[in-house]
């Protein structure tokens, strides 16, 4: 099991930058590939980035060279770096803990809550 707690989220003005950090507890963290989801109104919930537990990164098309996926096992945190924010980023953003296999990354049941983004101006 393991306890996944998001926070970070808030309102910017387009172009702005925003990092959101996902606190893990109850397990062995560094063992999960973590994934930074987001869900907007009236959308299906997508994949925004993953990193596997030795760090290997892998990108929406919509995010690459905004965002940036990152993590330090020591603190069992990931963190994901937004950059040049635009009002389409606009979601509530959800970490996720599980595999990565033949480089497609596989959800597991650990959820966090959810941190609400919003960029507008």
């Amino acid at each position: 099991q393991v306890q996944l707690v998001e926070s970070g989220g808030g309102l910017v003005q387009p172009g702005g930058s925003l990092r959101l950090s996902c606190a893990a507890s109850g397990s062995d963290f560094s063992i999960y590939a973590m994934g930074w989801y987001r869900q907007a109104p009236g959308k299906q919930r997508e994949l925004v980035a993953d990193i596997t537990s030795g760090g290997s990164t892998n990108y929406a098309e919509s995010v690459k060279g905004r965002f940036t996926i990152s993590r330090d096992n020591a603190k069992n945190t990931v963190y994901l770096q937004m950059n040049s924010l635009k009002p389409e980023d606009t979601a509530v953003y959800s970490c996720n803990a599980g595999t990565r296999y033949s480089g497609t990354y596989y959800p597991y049941r650990y959820w966090g809550q959810g941190t609400q983004v919003t960029v507008s101006s």
